[in-house]
Protein backbone atom coordinates (compact mmCIF):
# COMPACT_ATOMS: atom_id res chain seq x y z
CA UNK A 1 0.00 0.00 0.00
CA UNK A 2 1.50 3.37 -0.92
CA UNK A 3 1.00 6.73 0.48
CA UNK A 4 0.36 9.65 -2.29
CA UNK A 5 1.24 13.19 -1.55
CA UNK A 6 -0.06 15.03 -4.58
CA UNK A 7 1.60 18.76 -4.60
CA UNK A 8 -0.26 21.81 -6.52
CA UNK A 9 1.03 25.07 -6.99
CA UNK A 10 -2.34 27.47 -7.04
CA UNK A 11 -3.20 28.95 -10.57
CA UNK A 12 -1.93 32.39 -12.14
CA UNK A 13 -3.43 34.97 -9.65
CA UNK A 14 -4.79 38.44 -11.29
CA UNK A 15 -1.95 40.69 -9.31
CA UNK A 16 1.01 38.55 -10.14
CA UNK A 17 2.12 41.21 -12.69
CA UNK A 18 1.43 43.63 -10.27
CA UNK A 19 3.33 42.90 -8.14
CA UNK A 20 0.83 42.40 -5.21
CA UNK A 21 1.07 39.85 -2.92
CA UNK A 22 -2.01 37.70 -2.99
CA UNK A 23 -5.33 38.40 -5.12
CA UNK A 24 -8.16 35.90 -7.21
CA UNK A 25 -7.19 34.06 -9.82
CA UNK A 26 -6.99 35.06 -13.18
CA UNK A 27 -8.55 33.86 -16.01
CA UNK A 28 -6.50 32.16 -16.96
CA UNK A 29 -5.61 30.63 -14.22
CA UNK A 30 -8.96 30.13 -13.20
CA UNK A 31 -8.96 27.48 -16.28
CA UNK A 32 -5.63 26.08 -15.30
CA UNK A 33 -7.57 24.87 -11.79
CA UNK A 34 -10.09 23.70 -13.79
CA UNK A 35 -8.09 21.26 -16.18
CA UNK A 36 -6.04 19.76 -13.67
CA UNK A 37 -9.08 19.37 -11.41
CA UNK A 38 -9.97 17.49 -14.25
CA UNK A 39 -7.17 15.44 -14.73
CA UNK A 40 -7.15 14.17 -10.94
CA UNK A 41 -10.43 13.74 -10.97
CA UNK A 42 -10.60 10.00 -10.41
CA UNK A 43 -7.91 10.10 -7.76
CA UNK A 44 -9.82 9.08 -4.76
CA UNK A 45 -8.36 11.97 -2.37
CA UNK A 46 -8.42 11.19 1.56
CA UNK A 47 -7.82 14.98 2.18
CA UNK A 48 -7.43 18.18 0.48
CA UNK A 49 -5.96 21.12 2.35
CA UNK A 50 -4.80 24.44 0.92
CA UNK A 51 -2.69 27.71 1.67
CA UNK A 52 -5.40 30.23 3.15
CA UNK A 53 -4.44 32.81 0.58
CA UNK A 54 -6.68 33.58 -1.95
CA UNK A 55 -4.97 32.43 -5.10
CA UNK A 56 -4.75 29.02 -3.36
CA UNK A 57 -8.35 28.70 -2.23
CA UNK A 58 -9.98 29.56 -4.84
CA UNK A 59 -7.63 26.81 -6.76
CA UNK A 60 -9.17 24.21 -4.22
CA UNK A 61 -12.62 25.53 -5.08
CA UNK A 62 -11.91 24.29 -8.58
CA UNK A 63 -11.23 20.68 -7.39
CA UNK A 64 -14.71 21.11 -5.08
CA UNK A 65 -16.57 21.90 -7.96
CA UNK A 66 -15.41 19.08 -9.74
CA UNK A 67 -15.51 16.96 -6.67
CA UNK A 68 -18.49 17.38 -4.37
CA UNK A 69 -17.11 14.65 -1.68
CA UNK A 70 -14.20 17.38 -0.93
CA UNK A 71 -14.06 19.52 1.72
CA UNK A 72 -10.76 21.29 1.35
CA UNK A 73 -9.03 22.72 4.00
CA UNK A 74 -7.23 25.93 4.95
CA UNK A 75 -3.42 24.98 6.44
CA UNK A 76 -1.11 28.01 7.78
CA UNK A 77 1.50 25.52 7.36
CA UNK A 78 0.90 26.18 3.43
CA UNK A 79 1.33 29.81 3.63
CA UNK A 80 4.33 31.20 1.07
CA UNK A 81 7.46 32.01 3.11
CA UNK A 82 10.95 31.94 2.72
CA UNK A 83 12.72 29.01 5.17
CA UNK A 84 15.91 29.67 4.90
CA UNK A 85 18.82 32.75 4.52
CA UNK A 86 22.27 32.79 3.66
CA UNK A 87 24.47 29.49 4.58
CA UNK A 88 27.43 28.94 4.17
CA UNK A 89 27.26 26.57 1.05
CA UNK A 90 24.54 29.11 -0.93
CA UNK A 91 25.86 30.19 -3.96
CA UNK A 92 27.16 33.90 -4.22
CA UNK A 93 24.82 34.68 -6.69
CA UNK A 94 21.45 34.33 -4.43
CA UNK A 95 22.22 36.63 -1.68
CA UNK A 96 20.57 39.39 -3.65
CA UNK A 97 17.29 37.83 -2.83
CA UNK A 98 17.79 37.87 0.88
CA UNK A 99 18.16 41.74 0.85
CA UNK A 100 14.98 42.48 1.65
CA UNK A 101 13.66 39.40 3.92
CA UNK A 102 14.38 39.83 8.04
CA UNK A 103 15.40 37.07 10.05
CA UNK A 104 12.17 37.24 11.44
CA UNK A 105 10.65 36.50 8.31
CA UNK A 106 13.01 33.66 7.80
CA UNK A 107 13.03 32.16 11.07
CA UNK A 108 9.10 32.08 10.74
CA UNK A 109 9.62 30.37 7.37
CA UNK A 110 11.63 27.29 8.48
CA UNK A 111 9.40 26.66 11.46
CA UNK A 112 6.88 26.75 9.17
CA UNK A 113 8.53 24.42 7.05
CA UNK A 114 9.54 21.83 9.70
CA UNK A 115 6.07 21.68 11.42
CA UNK A 116 4.60 21.23 7.64
CA UNK A 117 6.91 18.31 6.94
CA UNK A 118 6.08 16.49 10.44
CA UNK A 119 2.48 16.98 9.48
CA UNK A 120 2.03 16.04 5.79
CA UNK A 121 5.59 13.96 5.23
CA UNK A 122 4.20 11.15 7.64
CA UNK A 123 3.56 7.60 6.63
CA UNK A 124 0.12 6.99 6.89
CA UNK A 125 -1.41 3.14 7.02
CA UNK A 126 -3.53 1.61 3.96
CA UNK A 127 -3.77 3.36 0.35
CA UNK A 128 -3.58 7.27 0.81
CA UNK A 129 -4.42 9.97 -1.62
CA UNK A 130 -3.63 13.67 0.15
CA UNK A 131 -3.84 16.72 -2.00
CA UNK A 132 -1.76 20.04 -0.84
CA UNK A 133 -2.60 23.24 -3.03
CA UNK A 134 -0.03 25.74 -1.89
CA UNK A 135 2.71 28.01 -3.26
CA UNK A 136 6.03 27.46 -5.55
CA UNK A 137 8.84 27.89 -2.09
CA UNK A 138 6.67 25.10 0.11
CA UNK A 139 6.72 22.63 -2.86
CA UNK A 140 10.43 23.14 -3.74
CA UNK A 141 11.25 22.74 0.09
CA UNK A 142 8.41 19.54 -0.37
CA UNK A 143 11.35 18.24 -2.58
CA UNK A 144 14.46 19.39 -1.42
CA UNK A 145 13.46 17.51 1.78
CA UNK A 146 12.38 14.05 -0.25
CA UNK A 147 15.49 14.24 -2.38
CA UNK A 148 17.62 14.89 1.00
CA UNK A 149 19.45 17.80 -1.13
CA UNK A 150 21.01 20.88 1.34
CA UNK A 151 18.68 23.52 2.26
CA UNK A 152 19.50 26.41 -0.01
CA UNK A 153 18.43 23.98 -2.97
CA UNK A 154 14.78 24.75 -2.50
CA UNK A 155 16.15 28.25 -4.42
CA UNK A 156 16.94 26.01 -7.94
CA UNK A 157 13.43 24.34 -7.54
CA UNK A 158 10.60 25.82 -9.25
CA UNK A 159 7.03 24.50 -10.35
CA UNK A 160 4.71 26.01 -12.79
CA UNK A 161 0.92 27.74 -11.99
CA UNK A 162 -0.97 24.83 -11.46
CA UNK A 163 2.11 22.23 -12.35
CA UNK A 164 1.71 18.52 -10.34
CA UNK A 165 4.16 16.85 -8.29
CA UNK A 166 3.64 13.54 -6.86
CA UNK A 167 5.36 12.29 -3.82
CA UNK A 168 5.26 8.63 -2.65
CA UNK A 169 5.97 5.91 0.40
CA UNK A 170 5.78 2.38 0.15
CA UNK A 171 5.72 0.49 3.61
CA UNK A 172 9.06 -0.01 4.59
CA UNK A 173 10.78 2.33 2.02
CA UNK A 174 11.93 6.39 1.74
CA UNK A 175 9.59 8.85 0.35
CA UNK A 176 10.34 9.25 -3.45
CA UNK A 177 9.47 11.89 -6.15
CA UNK A 178 7.19 10.24 -8.51
CA UNK A 179 6.97 13.44 -11.18
CA UNK A 180 8.14 16.72 -10.97
CA UNK A 181 5.75 20.03 -12.46
CA UNK A 182 3.62 17.84 -14.65
CA UNK A 183 2.21 20.28 -17.37
CA UNK A 184 0.39 17.33 -19.78
CA UNK A 185 -3.07 18.67 -18.22
CA UNK A 186 -2.30 22.60 -19.32
CA UNK A 187 -1.97 23.72 -23.12
CA UNK A 188 1.60 25.29 -23.98
CA UNK A 189 -0.55 28.75 -23.74
CA UNK A 190 -1.59 28.12 -20.23
CA UNK A 191 1.77 27.30 -18.86
CA UNK A 192 2.82 30.16 -16.31
CA UNK A 193 5.21 30.75 -13.35
CA UNK A 194 8.23 29.43 -14.47
CA UNK A 195 11.01 31.74 -14.13
CA UNK A 196 11.77 33.28 -17.68
CA UNK A 197 13.49 31.70 -19.69
CA UNK A 198 12.54 27.95 -19.20
CA UNK A 199 11.66 25.57 -21.68
CA UNK A 200 8.30 23.80 -20.48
Amino acid sequence: MTHYIYLVRHGEHQDAEHGLVDGPLSPRGRRQAELLADRLSGVPFDGVWHSPLTRAAETANAFAARMPSLSPQPSSLLFDCVPTGMTPDTPAAYEPFFGAVTEEEIDAGRAQMDDAINAFLVRKSGEVHDLLITHNVVIAWFVREVLQTPDWRWMTINQANCGLTVLAQRAGRPWTLLTHNDLAHLPVELRTGLPEGVLV
